[in-house]
């Protein structure tokens, strides 16, 4: 793991724990790009993540989350790379993100905080049946597999944008 001066700062978590808001800060605080997954695939395809998701099937999405990945870590540069919130579900992308000598960061929030947040999200198609219940069961899913690939543990709970950024960058130096 290197410090956050010379290698990639990767943050991983749950939809709504703010991992492109935080990632803005910190890509301006250090005068690097940012990458995130999302506006990545967007780019690569000229579709929404809705659309892909709708035409194509999560199969298809969870393929792009992976080149999109792969992509971010291998640029050369020291970059914030905001992670797709499903990219620790395959084993593949969990090996990429521990063996590429980024910093990774679990953006950790509270399911209450994130059911708040991803309510205004119109984005997010696996949400669409039931909010609540898919997200709990997510958060279930997916706790075990971000802790695996985090280098270190930032809680959003009651905490500002820049708190949380701040926070990143203590832990990442």
């Amino acid at each position: 793991m290197g410090t956050c001066t010379d290698s990639h700062i990767v943050l991983v978590g749950m939809m709504g724990a703010g991992k492109s808001s935080v990632g803005r800060v910190l890509a301006r605080k250090l005068g690097r790009e940012l990458l995130d997954s999302d506006e990545m695939i967007e780019a690569r395809t000229g579709r929404t993540v809705r659309e892909i998701w709708a035409a194509e099937g999560e199969p298809a999405f969870r393929e792009l989350e992976t080149e999109v990945l792969r992509d971010a870590v291998a640029a050369t540069s020291p970059s914030i790379i905001a992670a797709a919130g499903g990219v620790v579900l395959s084993a593949d992308n969990r090996a990429v993100l521990k063996g590429a000598g980024a910093h990774v960061v679990w953006l950790l929030a509270d399911v209450e905080l994130l059911l708040d947040r991803v309510k205004a999200g119109m984005h997010r198609p696996l949400l669409d049946d039931d909010p609540e219940g898919t997200l709990r069961r997510m958060y279930d899913e997916r706790s075990d597999l971000y802790q695996e690939v985090a280098d270190a543990i930032v809680s959003v709970d009651n905490r500002s944008i820049n708190d949380v950024a701040g926070a990143v960058l203590r832990c990442a130096g």
